[in-house]
């Protein structure tokens, strides 16, 4: 968690979409409240029609994306999304819709990738992930994956636990992308150490 893109407990925060289609919005919509269930973040994500809101979501551009808690209040532009899903369409699975849109609203609440957690000690094989990354459906430049892969936060700029390889927050990892053998899954669900963490952060 960014302590300076946290919201405030109880937050109400205004939630719209830009475009989409109507059943992927609702599905979207049902999704997200997963985070501010019963024992989940005291903050309330309010879905409204005007497009005047907080977090702004389209599925126009490539990719999906959020930008991280508070910091898309920088963007004052109504018409510019802070928040993107590129991937989903009417015919994606629930499964793949789950994965995505969690994954999407624990950056919108403030949360990193859980591999940039400052307590982990991946020990990453950087030449496999940036010739994987640059190609493929990805395309990435270098600096966005050492923004996204290789950039672990500080603890003065983070609240943290342990790193949890069971997080919705942390991408899949093959066994070629390390020097150890280490390697994680598709996580398509928020684990136990997510739903504590989040409590933890907005009681």
């Amino acid at each position: 968690m960014v302590t300076a893109a946290k919201w405030q407990s109880n937050d109400k925060i205004t939630v719209s979409f830009l475009d989409g289609d109507p059943q992927v919005c609702e599905k979207v919509k049902a999704v997200a409240q997963t985070w501010t269930g019963q024992e989940m973040a005291n903050v309330r994500l309010v879905f409204q029609k005007n497009t005047d809101s907080m977090i702004r979501i389209s599925f126009r551009q490539p990719g999906s994306w959020s930008m991280i808690g508070t910091t898309c209040l920088r963007n004052k532009d109504l018409k510019r999304p802070t928040m993107n899903f590129g991937w989903l369409k009417p015919d994606s699975t629930q499964g793949v819709l789950e994965r995505v849109v969690l994954h999407e609203f624990g950056h919108a609440l403030g949360m990193i990738h859980e591999h940039q957690n400052p307590e982990n000690n991946i020990d990453w094989n950087r030449d496999a992930v940036i010739k994987d990354l640059s190609g493929g459906e990805n395309k990435w430049s270098l600096e966005q994956i050492d923004q996204n892969m290789f950039k672990a936060y500080s603890k003065t700029e983070t609240n943290s636990s342990g790193f949890d390889k069971d997080s919705i927050m942390l991408y899949p990892i093959p066994k070629s992308w390390t020097r150890n053998g280490f390697s994680v899954g598709l996580n398509s669900q928020l684990s136990p150490d997510d739903r504590a963490f989040i409590r933890k952060q907005y009681p």
